[in-house]
């Protein structure tokens, strides 16, 4: 995505793990900067963004104090009571409503994912057009569906594994994001595709030698972004000392794409089929529209495969067990047995 116009705010992912390095480098990138605070959980209770929360809102109080700290707080979760709604309500917190049927996954099309992105500087009403557009299409006739028929015919014959490849490194989250959609929404009942993310042409000089020579498991899905807006030329070297001025002239989008389809015509060769899905551009609406269309192609596909693609049990279970663990109040039967199971 591209930010439209002069936009200074920068927007800093944090809750996602506990890592005190990485919440320490945060801290020393805000510095003396104002900042303010986006605390995004569906349940209002997930452990990992409370914690980054609890430890940030802290700061904000030494601060601005807490009067302040509430005008600076947007929180995004369900509209009923939990630990986070409850205290944004008694707080005066902005309290940004996540609908209860929406699974976290499923949410970049709600406040959930809208907020940062608008606050990042990108129109959101794009963003909108684009995934309607789709939605305003027969859509059960349409590509989303094709690729949901086929990935799955993929997996019937053997092929286990989807590596979704990207030939642009700004793409890495939008992996991130398709992993969790597609492996939390199958992976159940012992079936589902595994999915995976690469970006090349970097991972081509490690993973590419598995996708290449490894088991014959695996297919691809690559994301053909078909126009940039950023335009870099390769220079002419008098002397030729690289050997490369047969590119002098050349734009690196050009080699880009030599080096994509150069993997394409390798892989297939190696008898690892591939799915290209050709996006026009890094616009707004264009992300709009490949959200809807995963959104809706992974929706089909789990039903497809015999499961329901809008829970996740397993996600449950790990958080159970950490919370007893962690010995919250009402899991001490639990807490216990685990704590003999680690003995």
């Amino acid at each position: 995505l591209e930010p439209e116009g002069d936009n200074n705010t920068k927007v800093i992912f944090a809750g996602y793990n506990f890592s005190g390095r990485y919440l320490h480098q945060i801290m020393n990138t805000i510095g003396d900067s104002d900042f303010s605070i986006c605390v995004i959980s569906k349940s209002g209770s997930t452990t990992e963004t409370l914690s980054a929360y609890g430890i940030f809102k802290e700061l904000m109080i030494r601060k601005y104090g807490p009067e302040e700290t509430a005008r600076r707080t947007y929180v995004v979760t369900e509209h009923k009571s939990s630990f986070l709604f409850d205290q944004a309500s008694a707080e005066g917190a902005r309290i940004f409503d996540l609908a209860l049927d929406i699974g976290g996954r499923y949410s970049v099309l709600t406040p959930v994912g809208l907020l940062p992105v608008a606050v990042a500087g990108i129109d959101i009403r794009k963003i909108m057009e684009g995934a309607r557009s789709l939605a305003s299409e027969e859509a059960f006739k349409g590509e989303a569906l094709d690729y949901s028929i086929v990935r799955n015919l993929f997996y019937e014959k053997g092929k286990k594994i989807e590596v979704f490849e990207f030939f642009d490194p700004y793409c890495a989250y939008f992996g991130e994001w398709l992993k969790q959609l597609f492996g939390e929404s199958e992976g159940k009942d012992g079936k589902g595709l595994l999915p995976d993310s690469v970006i090349f042409s970097t991972d081509l000089h490690s993973l590419g030698q598995y996708i290449q020579e490894g088991l014959r498991n695996i297919f691809e899905t690559v994301l053909d972004i078909k126009k940039s807006s950023d335009t870099v030329v390769i220079p002419d070297d008098p002397a030729n000392i690289d050997g490369l001025n047969f590119l002098s002239g050349k734009e690196l989008a050009y080699v880009n794409n030599a080096a994509m389809m150069a993997t394409l015509f390798a892989h297939t060769d190696g008898n690892v089929p591939n799915i290209v899905l050709e996006v026009a551009d890094r616009t707004a609406a264009t992300f709009g529209y490949m959200v809807y269309f995963f959104e809706l192609a992974c929706a089909v596909s789990g039903y497809t495969l015999g499961v329901n693609p809008f829970n996740q049990p397993g996600v449950e279970a790990y958080k159970k067990n950490m919370f007893a663990l962690l010995g919250k109040p009402g899991y001490e039967d639990m807490k216990a047995a685990l704590d003999a199971r680690m003995n």
